[in-house]
């Protein structure tokens, strides 16, 4: 027999209703509905970011499952600023939010997340921590189940994600090394390793290397936030004489990057009495000067074929007696040898200091496995936009909970991101 109900449901979840309005309470989203819009009767900007926050604090994996807990929870709905509807939010709402939205802006809201938390002590930038995270696109080609022409060649990027770009990762599975190819983004990111809070992050097409992105992004962390770090910690994808000087001369701090033992694996080149380099026939190859190499950061010593370099030794050896590939072209082959000293001497790698600083760059791995917890790593929104703003709204949602953790005397529990609020 029907029982019929004597409350309304929506009292149960009062107590939860009202942990997240003075949650959502917290977080200025105000330049969001200034943004002028047009064509349909709009719908708050900062309405659809507060949605989007909670669907992470949910983990709901996709923006379907978003406007049906929304619906479902009308309560719900007005505390995050939707108008009362009697049909579920549009799934286009949230996906052309995420695809024209300007990014800058969001980062605008993270920053101020991240100073309010630097001015609450919660944030100290002593040390600091570097990595980068692939992020696969939504695209048939990642998935290995599909069949796909050339799935992973660059040349054929997937139609449905142009923006994506192909790239490669590692997984060590039975604690081996294996790489993985994927179509898709990195999100790159500096976080402080006490906290084990995210600072500067940002998201772009997989195959721009982590060593373009480092530099412009610690100095946002000098000039912005006003940080002076003791020591700087990244893996060896880092190990670039340019940045360990930038970490040196400029920050002022202890680089702690691993070596990169590749750069250490190449041959060296057969050397005269002289000191100059022997080629691959045998003979003493002809200095052509010293040199400033910009892009290695570093000074060289060039050395050139000596049939192409001097007329008298080309009369007695007209030809190269490998045919060299270089010679047949015209130019001939050349050595170059490093001068300088190596930036690389000032590091105490084998110090217990060194260690113990470098293992606090877990923290980074850990911060990944928490944003990936809230479907980060599996966007449900295609485009580098898109992406991009999916995962600075992630960052929010960590920072938020954060501040928020602070608020209330939870120091503890800054970094529980799904179950602070509904356990408060």
């Amino acid at each position: 027999m029907f029982q019929p109900i004597l409350f309304d449901p929506e009292e149960l979840f009062k107590e939860p209703m009202e942990k997240y309005q003075r949650f959502f309470s917290l977080l200025d989203l105000s330049s969001l509905d200034n943004i002028f819009q047009t064509g349909r009767r709009p719908i708050s900007h900062a309405a659809i970011t507060k949605a989007l926050i909670f669907k992470n604090l949910r983990s709901l994996l996709t923006l379907s499952d978003l406007t049906v807990e929304l619906y479902e929870r009308p309560k719900l709905s007005y505390i995050l600023g939707f108008p009362t509807r009697t049909e579920p939010i549009p799934v286009e709402r949230f996906s052309v939010f995420l695809r024209t939205i300007d990014n800058a802006i969001l980062q605008q809201i993270r920053e101020t997340l991240v100073l309010h938390l630097i001015k609450r002590k919660v944030i100290s930038g002593k040390y600091l921590s570097v990595d980068a995270c692939p992020i696969k696109a939504n695209v048939k080609n990642n998935n290995l189940k599909t069949h796909v022409h050339n799935r992973f060649s660059k040349d054929h990027p997937p139609h449905s994600d142009p923006d994506a770009r192909l790239s490669v990762f590692s997984t060590f599975p039975d604690r081996k090394k294996k790489i993985e190819f994927f179509w898709g983004y990195r999100n790159h990111l500096i976080n402080d390793t006490v906290s084990e809070l995210p600072i500067v992050e940002c998201t772009l097409p997989a195959n721009v290397y982590e060593t373009n992105v480092i530099i412009p992004q610690l100095i946002i962390v000098k000039e912005h936030y006003r940080f002076h770090p003791k020591a700087v910690m990244a893996d060896s994808e880092y190990d670039s004489a340019t940045i360990i000087d930038f970490i040196l001369n400029t920050l002022h701090a202890k680089p702690r990057i691993a070596r990169n033992l590749r750069r250490d694996s190449g041959s060296q080149p057969t050397l005269s009495f002289s000191g100059a380099p022997v080629c691959i026939a045998g003979f003493e190859m002809i200095s052509r000067g010293i040199y400033w190499d910009p892009r290695q950061n570093r000074m060289r010593h060039k050395f050139y074929c000596p049939i192409r370099a001097s007329k008298k030794f080309a009369a007695l050896h007209p030809d190269c007696p490998w045919s060299h590939p270089q010679f047949e072209k015209g130019s001939g082959c050349y050595k170059n040898i490093r001068v300088d000293r190596d930036i690389r001497h000032l590091i105490d790698y084998d110090s217990q200091s060194f260690k113990k600083d470098f293992n606090r760059r877990s923290s980074s791995e850990r911060i990944f496995s928490r944003l990936l917890a809230i479907s980060m790593q599996e966007p449900s929104v295609k485009g580098l936009r898109a992406t991009a703003n999916l995962c600075t709204i992630s960052h929010i949602t960590v920072l938020a909970v954060a501040l928020f953790a602070s608020f209330v005397n939870e120091p503890k529990r800054i970094r529980f991101i799904k179950s602070f609020i509904p356990n408060l």
